[in-house]
């Protein structure tokens, strides 16, 4: 294993922390552990010359694999299910009635990683509205920091385990047998997910702001001035009456936040807050 020196382990870590957010301070050893190999394959004799490639940003699909490495797209479909009984019991009902006419809703899964996420909410939008799906544009807006990650979604290739919480009617109706134990979507759900490149730390300047906004267990990797940061950019990007759901792993500071907290890991944009 490479030995990772305190000067480049403080250079690389300040250049992913300044811009994409994520805080690895305190996860020296993860660094070595996940990255030697990568460093070993690609012919690099020590950390030195590999931090220098990185932070010279000459090749970013390089940026994009050491980002991967070193955090975690573990997910599954109906991941935290109490947010999508929430949604299909509060946050739609609402939204039906706020958009009767215009029949548009929009939704964001922002660090959507491999996919399941928007495609679980995308089977609570069919399911809910029914016969009537076709008729209102419930396309959701699904971004990640990594477009290796991203084209993982649109392939949405997945192993039957991941798949194993949903309930068989819905394993039946959106899921085709692809092969011994993968599946992937129906084409319903593809059309109804769109998957765009997004570093959180950007401005978010997006057209329309959003009825409800996805991030779950994204924050986890941020300290709390990018978290606080993060969750202000959100709440500008919300309508009033907006929801922001996050991970039940992480949690908003109160003196900081400017959503009103509803439940565990449930905030909405109610305007009692600046």
């Amino acid at each position: 294993m490479l030995t990772l020196t305190e000067n480049d382990f403080q250079r690389l870590y300040t250049y992913i922390k300044k811009n994409y957010g994520i805080d690895l301070s305190k996860k020296k050893q993860l660094i070595v552990s996940r990255l030697s190999n990568t460093l070993s394959a690609k012919g690099f004799k020590d950390f030195s010359a590999y931090v220098d490639e990185i932070i010279s940003g000459r090749d970013p699909e390089m940026v994009t694999a050491m980002l991967n490495k070193l955090t975690t797209n573990y997910t599954y479909f109906l991941r935290e299910e109490a947010h999508f009984k929430y949604f299909e019991q509060v946050v739609l009902p609402d939204l039906a009635k706020k958009h009767a006419r215009d029949k548009v809703l929009s939704i964001w899964s922002a660090g959507c990683s491999s996919g399941e996420e928007p495609y679980t909410i995308s089977i609570y939008l069919k399911e809910f509205f029914g016969a009537q799906a076709s008729q209102w544009d419930t396309r959701i807006l699904a971004t990640d920091i990594s477009q290796q990650i991203l084209n993982s979604a649109i392939s949405a290739s997945y192993n039957e385990e991941s798949i194993a919480p949903l309930p068989d009617s819905w394993k039946k109706k959106y899921f085709v047998k692809t092969g011994p134990g993968r599946v992937t979507v129906s084409p319903a759900l593809k059309q109804n997910v769109i998957f765009r490149p997004f570093n959180l730390m950007d401005p978010i300047t997006f057209k329309k702001k959003f009825d409800l906004i996805f991030c779950r267990n994204v924050m986890i990797y941020f300290d709390q001035d990018t978290k606080d940061a993060l969750v202000r950019r959100f709440y500008n990007a919300t309508v009033p009456g907006g929801h922001l759901f996050i991970g039940h792993s992480e949690g908003l500071t109160k003196a900081t936040c400017p959503y009103e907290y509803i439940q565990p890991a449930i905030y909405c944009k109610t305007g009692k807050q600046a």
